[in-house]
């Protein structure tokens, strides 16, 4: 305000205050303008989101008899990289080599990054003929009906599928589960058999042994195992792999194996009904073989039992892994078998035999005992005569 009269009384000092004060006002409203300017500007535009949900990526399909399963995960996002929200429709179609891709009926739709799957029954015009490519197609549906794409596609054979297995039963050996079926009497090619096992018990945890801490446990046995076997013509296949104590479920089918668009893919025939085996162990080891008897003359001068007489037994080992030992059994002409080992299983393939007399003509046999106490039948004989001192 001072500065203002001052300028008053003095024409020059007035008129260059004036210039100061014009100058400073038009930056002001330069800058003031170029603000306002630069708010108005419009920048580039920005496309309309149609919200079109990703593409599938991980389409599966897998036929067993007439029956075709698709699988696959469903996007989180859409294109825009937006969450997707609710259900979103989709559509299946399938095609035969160039023909269009045909729409499979059905009324689908599912939340976002859920696990999918849809199932059906093919019509008689893919189920029946030669062998030939049946290729399937998922698509998702924006609100508008819009999609992004069909997804990647996912093979299986049309075509007449293998016979079903009927017939099939199980029974037990020291050496696995035998399961038969009957045999296949069509014209059908060579078909193998996959037999789908399911272990219905878990596995019993026991107490480690002393000082197996940091031993490595073994892995454990899956609960669901394919075999795939030849299939021979009498319909037999030996499981090798069970384990005594367990139950299992087996099913079996037939897979044919083609060629289509030089491309091995398979066939699979219907499942069979399932049947339960319990592997209860109720076979006795192997019979001990290569017994031999040594005898040792004792000397009647020598006051110390260690020089008596006496008879040494050695064998083969028998090398089941539920071996707990074995059993000595001794008799004299055609007498009666009598056990001479402890009551607890001998650890080791050999036997030392103090109990003799010079003389005498002693027959020794040998069992072996498992763990589940299950004894074999005695080994062959060996006889052996106690020299005379």
């Amino acid at each position: 305000m001072a500065d203002a009269l001052i300028n008053l009384s003095n024409p020059t000092k007035r008129f260059a205050s004036a210039r100061r004060l014009g100058a400073g006002t038009l930056v002001l409203a330069l800058a003031a303008l170029g603000f306002i300017a630069a708010c108005g500007t419009p920048g580039a535009p920005l496309p309309p989101s149609l919200k079109l949900p990703d593409k599938v990526t991980n389409l599966s399909a897998v036929r067993t008899g007439d029956q075709v399963k698709l699988t696959w995960k469903m996007p989180r996002k859409n294109t825009d990289k937006l969450l997707l929200k609710g259900n979103i429709p989709a559509r299946v179609c399938r095609k035969q080599e160039n023909a269009a891709c045909a729409p499979v009926p059905g009324n689908l739709s599912f939340q976002p990054g859920v696990d999918a799957t849809f199932s059906e029954t093919l019509p008689v015009a893919l189920s029946s003929g030669q062998p030939r490519a049946l290729t399937y197609f998922v698509e998702l549906l924006s609100p508008k009906g819009r999609s992004a794409g069909m997804s990647n596609p996912a093979r299986v054979v049309a075509g007449e599928a293998p016979s079903a297995v009927v017939g099939l039963t199980a029974h037990l050996r020291k050496q696995g589960a035998v399961l038969e079926w009957s045999a296949d009497s069509s014209n059908q090619s060579h078909t193998m058999i996959r037999l789908h096992r399911t272990l219905l018990t878990a596995p019993k945890a026991g107490p480690k042994p002393a000082g197996t801490d940091r031993i490595l446990s073994p892995p454990k046995e899956p609960v669901e195992m394919s075999l795939l076997a030849d299939e021979p013509v009498t319909g037999r296949v030996l499981d090798k792999t069970i384990h005594f104590g367990q139950t299992y479920e087996y099913r079996a089918q037939r897979v044919a194996r083609v060629e289509v668009e030089g491309e091995p893919v398979e066939l699979a025939g219907p499942l069979s009904a399932p049947i339960r085996v319990e592997a209860i162990d109720t076979f006795p080891p192997a019979i001990p073989t290569g017994l031999a008897a040594v005898a040792t003359a004792g000397d009647l001068n020598a006051a110390a039992p260690a020089n008596a007489s006496s008879i040494d037994l050695s064998w083969l080992p028998v090398t089941e892994a539920d071996l707990a030992g074995y059993a000595v059994y001794r008799r004299e002409r055609d007498g009666e078998w009598q056990r001479i080992s402890p009551a607890l299983p001998v650890v080791g393939p050999a036997f030392h035999d103090p109990d003799v007399k010079p003389g005498h003509t002693y027959r020794y046999a040998v069992t072996a005992i498992d763990q589940g106490g299950h004894e074999s039948a005695r080994s062959v004989e060996a006889a052996e005569t106690v020299p005379n001192n």
